[in-house]
């Protein structure tokens, strides 16, 4: 079934082993995190540095595994539309928007987003790893300045993740304007037995 994200928030699914996980930029330009857990111990999730190491690669699209702190395979990126996507930096918190864009006031986060989807499956907000930045643009230069660029994505691009464990996770339709090219749209997502 078709799920749809409305922006500025999050959801949880659970995957199981070979079932295929579905993140649609709906009407481009939006950034979507996701992170996983094994759903048989939580203690195993998403880990960007493994990824990257085991990948030998900062930017992870279509063949590449998405690999545990444990060392484990936890996804395979089937297919990727876009073709740029983020495995850098931190889900945006209230912190993120204090310290990054001035705003002390109550924001809408990816952080926050992530913690109340994943209330279902009693994993605490402390234990909330780096997400996989779906369609984000993340562009450094020589130094290694980083710079957040809107996404390339367009409307209906997509990325196919195949589950390689019992998963649980949770995905978002971000809430940080910089990272969706100054603004904010849903994320459709599916969780599919074939494809």
């Amino acid at each position: 079934m078709l799920k749809t994200i409305p922006i500025q928030s999050g959801d949880s699914f659970t995957l199981k082993k070979g079932q295929f996980l579905k993140v649609i930029d709906v009407k481009g330009e939006q950034v979507s995190d996701l992170v996983v857990f094994n759903a048989n111990d939580y203690n195993e999730k998403i880990s960007a540095g493994k990824s990257m190491d085991f990948e030998e690669s900062i930017l992870l699209t279509t063949g590449n595994f998405i690999w545990s702190n444990l060392g484990n395979k936890l996804l395979k990126i089937i297919e990727d539309t876009n073709g740029r996507n983020d495995f850098l930096l931190a889900p945006c918190s209230q912190e993120t928007f204090e310290i990054m864009y001035g705003i002390k006031e109550d924001h809408p986060s990816c952080f926050n987003n992530l913690t109340n989807a994943l209330k279902i499956f009693d994993i605490p907000y402390y234990d909330i790893p780096t997400a996989f930045n779906v369609f984000m643009n993340v562009q450094f230069d020589q130094a290694g300045k980083i710079s957040v660029l809107p996404p390339t994505s367009k409307a209906g691009d997509y990325v196919i993740f195949e589950a390689q464990i019992d998963l649980v996770g949770a995905l978002t339709a971000c809430s940080a304007s910089d990272s969706n090219g100054g603004s904010f749209k849903p994320i459709q997502f599916e969780i599919l037995d074939t494809i």
